[in-house]
């Protein structure tokens, strides 16, 4: 025995689970249990000496709450808008510990310093072991040289958690890898669907689930071919035309009974064949007996039960959810009632106790003497279980680990639960009920028939699992040579049916033959086809598929590409395993099924308009404007305003094109682009030229009838100032909703295109600022006061005249003094129509007429930047437009003047939810 201690940090997967674990290892341990809190208060940390193989240890044990890391994309991708949804195949993904969890995180760090053994009391499957290795990277980052072992375990006993902690063993990153790369998987595929998906439905149809502002229609790799499952019996069903069909019916009554014959020939569907039979029988219906049969049959208990069986029969003998039944079954775990319930397994070990397994049901008092009976040699009831072929190597089936009759906090659905698997576990040790079965076929006419009875001899496993019969009846006695008359012969007609729609319990059997999904993961499937509004279940524990889970299906099957089939899945689920075993790597499986996922959804987007077709069969179209081929969202470039934000290419509810800020309405700095534009799409071409970078390049499709003919349609631009084209057709074709003249067409009306000459372009419009030919509106100098004119005297010191042209809508100003506490006794200049919001600081007009810059002119809050060709600038007024050297302009993000003062304090220069009166009054 060692005379020093060591310190071992252990670590379950859940707090309740750490309770009893420490429970049981210091009831053992004989110094008693301290508690203490952590640094979350909802994992404590346990303290406590015990005895690992003659080594004496300080044993800390705290827990995590499942998945201690999350993996999701780098911040660049990760809002839906941030880029196209074809780059999440590339987009570098990482791990990390989110907010929520960065106390356990401290947690264990600060342990782990502490410790010279980590041992981990994680749950003993795939995902067990990849949580383990999420902690075992936090607490190696704070003490490297820690020893690592893992515990497993499949029940919350003492016998399974003391031989756990005696028999150490190292982790299986193997395990680890194959979840990592299950996850990495379904981020990219369920997140490039998803937002191809969402975005391309979402405006174009009216989708009244009840939060259409919030619907997202969701794609899982795991999701859609369950629901493909449902869709796929649902047309079965709607696809299926009634067929008549006719049978000939025999029964023959006498002392000992009724026997009720089945034509062998099951049914006919020639109406002029089956009578033409039915008339030879009758015409000569003496019945012959031809064969009597007498034999021996048995009904065999059911294997042992693993976690699919266990959702089946608790959906079909209560009618419980799959997801309620795990949730249930769980708790009976974690109280130390039943074994782990997520596996795969169904046949036990040689090395399990199962007579101890049944002893411990004896004081059962309904149970409990049939588990007497098992027990006792002389019933000759006991037998062996059956091996179900299945072996997670992991976790044994599922099967009671402690006695009870119910207890206090229990609800019926817990009752329900323990007795199932109660019964289930006795019924598979138990022997087979046997019966003795009589076949009797009898001929007319040269037809034959047939008729089954049977007589239960030992009913054995029945007598415990009431959950199987095996119904029948006895037959009178024939002997073969014997004829009699039929008491009844009858021609009888039917229609063919339908196959039901799939209850839960085959939904599930669908599932497991496909391999979709693991034991752990299937309920969450069905119920995330649930709450997508895909499907839905009836009282009878039936799925249909809703009108969205149908187009969906429809259109992809349109495409010609199975998406919802089970094939792909199937295969992904198959390279999974591969890596738990070893025979493939991580980054194989990640490269190929990746791969092949990225080949379908570019398909799928060049295919999108099967999807749209199918969803226009039981949608109707909205009104709301469709960004056609424009890739919305994209980042174009790093926004120089705020600084803290991308610049990202949208599309306005009246269908212009804009690159604005991401952080609007907090930052309105953005760039408006021609308005001649068809589509737009952000490329991975960066400009080598304009800064701040990177500045994504776009590619623009023009309307070939709205722009001059020596300029091509297709043309990949920049924004960043750099481009003289896209600056001469925004120009000439306007920026849609920013031209307040009136003239053009609609909002946002455009000015007439000017003509070109020998490939120079002249302005040839007058300018409607001075009536001057040769520049526009934006570069007018008259809009421009010269600070070298002459002085006049008026209030405002003899530094400008009291009037100033408007440079938004040009119309004249007039001078004010602002009296809030920040700007008071600075003048300004104000548009003086309704409908305009233009202002501008007095002390502004000298900076920009000299050069010096341009100062803000709003006070806090408000910021609309110019942008010179490096992308730097600084504030402006709110809802100032203002013209760089390359023509580039930038507005309020909606692109329609501001108008209006504060209503606090009446200062035009700023608005009340910047005012500094409300900030003091909020104060």
């Amino acid at each position: 025995m060692s005379g020093r201690a060591i310190r071992v940090l252990n670590v379950a997967e859940k707090p309740s689970v750490a309770k009893s674990v420490a429970e049981i290892l210091s009831g053992r341990g004989g110094g008693g249990m301290r508690v203490r809190d952590g640094r979350s208060r909802y994992n404590r940390v346990f303290e406590f000496e015990y005895m690992i193989r003659n080594q004496r240890c300080f044993m800390a044990m705290t827990s995590v709450t499942g998945h201690l890391m999350e993996l999701d994309f780098e911040e660049r991708y990760k809002k839906w808008h941030s880029c196209d949804p074809e780059a999440l195949y590339q987009a570098p993904v990482r791990k990390f510990v989110p907010q929520d969890k960065l106390d356990i995180r401290r947690t264990l760090e600060e342990e782990a310093r502490k410790c010279e053994w980590l041992v981990l009391w994680l749950d003993c499957d795939r995902e067990g072991e990849n949580i383990a290795y999420e902690v075992i990277e936090v607490c190696t980052s704070a003490k490297s040289n820690l020893n690592i072992y893992r515990a497993h375990f499949s029940a919350l006993i003492e016998r399974e958690i003391h031989e756990a902690a005696q028999n150490l063993v190292r982790p299986n990153k193997l395990f680890a890898d194959a979840v990592d790369a299950r996850q990495e998987i379904d981020l990219r595929i369920g997140a490039s669907f998803t937002r191809f998906q969402t975005m391309l439905l979402k405006d174009a149809f009216i989708i009244d689930l009840g939060e259409e502002r919030n619907l997202v229609l969701s794609y899982g790799p795991c999701q859609f071919p369950t629901l493909g499952f449902i869709v796929e019996r649902y047309w079965e069903i709607q696809a299926h035309e009634p067929e008549e069909f006719w049978t000939v019916n025999c029964s023959h009554t006498s002392e000992e009974g009724t026997a009720s014959f089945t034509w062998l020939r099951g049914h006919l569907f020639d109406y002029a064949s089956a009578i033409v039979i039915y008339e030879m029988c009758t015409e000569e219906p003496t019945a012959t007996v031809i064969n009597v049969k007498n034999h021996e049959k048995f009904k065999y208990p059911p294997h042992p039960l693993n976690t699919i069986e266990l959702q089946k029969r608790a959906s079909r003998y209560y009618r419980m959810s799959s997801e309620h039944t795990m949730k249930v079954a769980e708790e009976l775990y974690q109280a130390g009632f039943i074994s782990y319930p997520r596996t795969e397994t169904d046949n036990f070990s040689p090395n399990t106790d199962l007579a101890g397994i049944v002893r411990d049901q004896v004081e059962h008092p309904v149970w409990g003497p049939y588990a007497q009976r098992l027990l006792d040699p002389d019933a000759r009831l006991w037998r062996n279980p059956s091996n179900g072929g299945h072996d997670d190597k992991a976790h044994p089936p599922i099967h009671p680990t402690k006695f009870s009759t119910g207890q206090s906090n229990w609800t019926q659905d817990h009752a329900k639960l323990y007795e199932l698997v109660v019964r289930h576990f006795l019924a598979c040790v138990s022997q087979p009920a046997v019966g003795a079965e009589t076949t009797v076929e009898i001929d007319i006419a040269g037809e034959q028939f047939q008729a089954n009875g049977r007589a239960i001899i030992a009913k054995n496993y029945l007598d415990v699992y009431r959950f199987d019969s095996w119904g029948g009846s006895l037959l009178p006695t024939y002997t073969v040579g014997q004829q009699f008359i039929p008491t009844s012969l009858t021609l009888d007609s039917g229609v063919t049916r339908p196959p039901p729609l799939l209850s839960e319990a085959d939904l599930l059997s669908c599932m497991d033959k496909a391999g979709i999904g693991t034991d752990a993961t299937m309920h969450d499937h069905i119920k995330k086809l649930l709450d997508r509004c895909y499907a839905t279940k009836d009282a009878n524990t039936r799925f249909s598929p809703t009108n969205l889970g149908e187009a969906l299906v429809m259109g992809y099957d349109d495409m010609g590409y199975e998406l919802w089939k089970p094939y792909l899945r199937s295969m992904m689920e198959a390279d999974m395993r591969a890596v738990s075993m070893g025979t493939k790597t991580k980054s194989q499986v990640l490269e190929i099924c990746l791969q092949q996922m990225k080949a379908c959804f570019l398909d799928a987007r060049t295919n999108k308009a099967k999807l749209l077709d199918a969803m226009q069969l039981f949608f109707q179209r909205s009104n709301r404007p469709q960004g056609g081929d424009v890739n919305q969202g994209a980042v174009v470039r790093p926004c120089g305003a705020c600084c803290e934000s991308d610049m990202a290419l949208k599309r306005t509810p009246n269908g212009s094109l804009m690159v604005g800020c991401m952080s609007y309405p907090l930052c309105r700095n953005v760039v408006w682009l021609p308005g001649s534009i068809s589509e737009a799409s952000v490329t991975n071409n960066i400009c080598p030229t304009c800064t701040p970078g990177p500045v994504f390049m776009i590619q623009f499709k023009f309307h070939r009838l709205e722009i001059p003919p020596n300029y091509d349609v297709d043309h990949l631009g920049c924004i960043g100032g750099c481009d003289t084209i896209l600056r001469e057709l925004t120009e000439m074709c306007g920026r849609g909703p920013r031209n307040s003249a009136g003239t053009g067409r609609g909002q946002g009306g455009r000015e007439t295109p000017r003509s070109t000459t020998s490939g120079t372009h002249s302005r040839l419009l007058s300018c409607k600022n001075c009536n001057q030919p040769g520049h526009s509106f934006d570069d007018c100098p008259s809009r421009f006061v010269n600070p070298r004119m002459p002085q006049s005297t008026n209030s405002n010191n003899g530094r400008y005249s009291d009037q100033l042209p408007c440079r938004q809508c040009g119309g004249p100003c007039v001078q004010r003094t602002a009296n809030t506490e920040n700007n008071r006794g600075r003048k300004f200049y104000k548009c003086q129509s309704e409908n305009c919001g233009f202002f501008i600081w007095e002390d502004n007009i000298l900076d920009n007429a000299t050069g010096q810059g341009v100062g803000r002119a709003c006070g806090r809050g408000a910021r609309t930047v110019t942008a010179s060709r490096s992308g730097r600038g600084r504030g402006r007024a709110r809802g100032q437009r203002s013209a760089n050297s390359d023509g580039v302009t930038f507005v309020t993000a909606t692109g329609e003047p501001v108008s209006g003062r504060c209503y606090i304090c009446g200062d035009p220069s700023h608005f009340a939810n910047t005012c500094p009166e409300r900030v003091r009054v909020d104060a």
